[in-house]
Parts: structure tokens; C-alpha cells; sequence
């Protein structure tokens, strides 16, 4: 445990971060697993709305931080192509 003030600050600013990290991944993989579900069960308008909400949540991480921008492009267009042959 650190002895100096602005070192205790920042290891609880860390604790924040990472729990507010954690959060995001996990509603980005929730929603994800969705969309791979519908997908997989060939239900097209179930897939489609999961698609728009896990593009959105693969956006929003990569707002904040949580996924690198070449990461989410990669996502994206495998969940697009997914979605494209349930047809």
C-alpha cells in the first residue's frame, strides 16, 4: 500500500477505471453473445435487431477506450458477414 497521498489517489482511481472498464467488456461480450445466438439459430429479425445493438456497444467501447479501433472494425464486419448469410 503507498505512503504518499497522490500515490493512494491514484491507485483508487485505478480501482474506478478498472471497474468501469470490467463493466463495458462485459456488456460488449453480453451483447455480442447475443447476436452470435440469433445468428446461429437463423432467425433473421432477432439477428438484425442484436446486430444494431451490438455495433453500437463495439462503437461505444472504442469511444471509451476499452477496444482499439482496428479491433472493432474486425468485429464488425464478421458480425456483418454473419448477418448477411442467415439471408
Amino acid at each position: 500500500m503507498p505512503n504518499i497521498k497522490s500515490a493512494k489517489k491514484r491507485v483508487e482511481i485505478g480501482e474506478k477505471r478498472n471497474a468501469r472498464n470490467k463493466a463495458a467488456k462485459s456488456e460488449l461480450k453480453t451483447a455480442i453473445k447475443k447476436f452470435e445466438v440469433a445468428a446461429a439459430e437463423g432467425n433473421r429479425t432477432e439477428a438484425d435487431g442484436a446486430y444494431k445493438v451490438a455495433v453500437k456497444k463495439v462503437d461505444q467501447a472504442v469511444a471509451k477506450g476499452v477496444m482499439h479501433k482496428n479491433t472493432a472494425a474486425h468485429r464488425k464486419s464478421a458480425m456483418t458477414l454473419k448477418l448477411n448469410k442467415i439471408g
